[in-house]
């Protein structure tokens, strides 16, 4: 039987070698979102022939990650449904993309099926789309960013040891402003942003925030995903000022990000004001997820 247990922060060494192998571009794929919602998704780990492994969920239904790493690919699948067979559930993987699809036909024909979980599909950008806001259908965004601007009076600035105090001081009045503690989605949200912050550095984080007449009114965290995508955690601004969205996402792409050439701003998990506002920016790719049964 396999032993699955708490993901540590002194497993991130071997877990990102694994992922560096694999160079998925879903979001699930890094160790930062792993750690920061570990406690929210009861996500626990084992490392199988040399696979990294997840298996996460509430309650009694369990699902598996599709591994990460090199090596025999079938035979960690099958050791993962024998711990599944072993604590009398059904084996299931989660956040399935297509071309793991392809995989998973191929060495295991006809016993697989797939349904789509639309709130777990990732946005991706590219770089230079969110960089520029180029083009009509980013006009909007050129816009709000301008009256944004109106007040002359804001700065960038990488977040480091020397501000994270004001970071942290901002996140707590926006939970203050938006009733976090009355919202159980951004209840459960509180646990994994602070998570985010207080181990900032030791989870290799990047994050940038803006601040406007001295005061912190926007920030961001993220991390690199893959060779060639970058992916974003983290997002906060204060609604009722024009811009201060768009504003950050741009300034952190912009400062933090020109060395990639995707973003991946994670799922909407079904929120409907989410997606509306990550459609708005036009993805390059909608990286659909699916979750494969098994059907044995």
């Amino acid at each position: 039987m396999l032993t699955f247990r708490k993901i540590e922060l002194s497993d991130k060494e071997w877990i990102q070698e694994c992922l560096r192998k694999s160079d998925f571009k879903g979001c699930e794929y890094s160790f930062g979102n792993n750690y920061i919602w570990r406690n929210v998704y009861q996500l626990e780990i084992c490392n199988v022939d040399g696979f990294y492994c997840v298996r996460s969920g509430k309650g009694e239904k369990k699902m598996y990650s599709f591994p990460a790493g090199s090596g025999d690919l079938k035979g960690t699948l099958e050791l993962l449904m024998s711990d599944a067979k072993e604590t009398g559930r059904e084996f299931f993987l989660r956040g399935i993309t297509e071309n793991q699809i392809s995989v998973l036909d191929e060495l295991f024909p006809g016993r697989f099926q797939y349904e789509l979980i639309r709130d777990d599909s990732d946005y991706i950008y590219t770089v230079e789309k969110l960089s520029t806001l180029s083009g009509k259908k980013l006009h909007g965004k050129r816009n709000h960013i301008a009256r944004f601007k109106d007040n002359p009076n804001w700065i960038y600035e990488s977040i480091s040891h020397e501000n994270m105090e004001d970071c942290k001081d901002m996140n707590r009045r926006w939970c203050e402003q938006y009733s976090c503690k009355d919202n159980p989605g951004l209840k459960e949200e509180i646990c994994a942003v602070k998570n985010a912050l207080n181990n900032f550095k030791e989870l290799g984080f990047v994050g940038g925030l803006i601040r406007r007449d001295g005061e912190v009114i926007a920030y961001t965290i993220g991390e690199p995903l893959s060779s060639d995508t970058f992916v974003v955690h983290i997002e906060k601004a204060f609604h009722e000022i024009q811009g201060a969205y768009p504003m950050i996402n741009q300034q952190f792409v912009l400062h933090e990000c020109q060395n990639y050439k995707y973003v991946n701003r994670e799922e909407d998990t079904g929120d409907e004001g989410l997606r509306k506002a990550k459609m708005s920016y036009y993805p390059d790719i909608l990286l659909d997820k699916y979750i494969a049964s098994y059907k044995g």
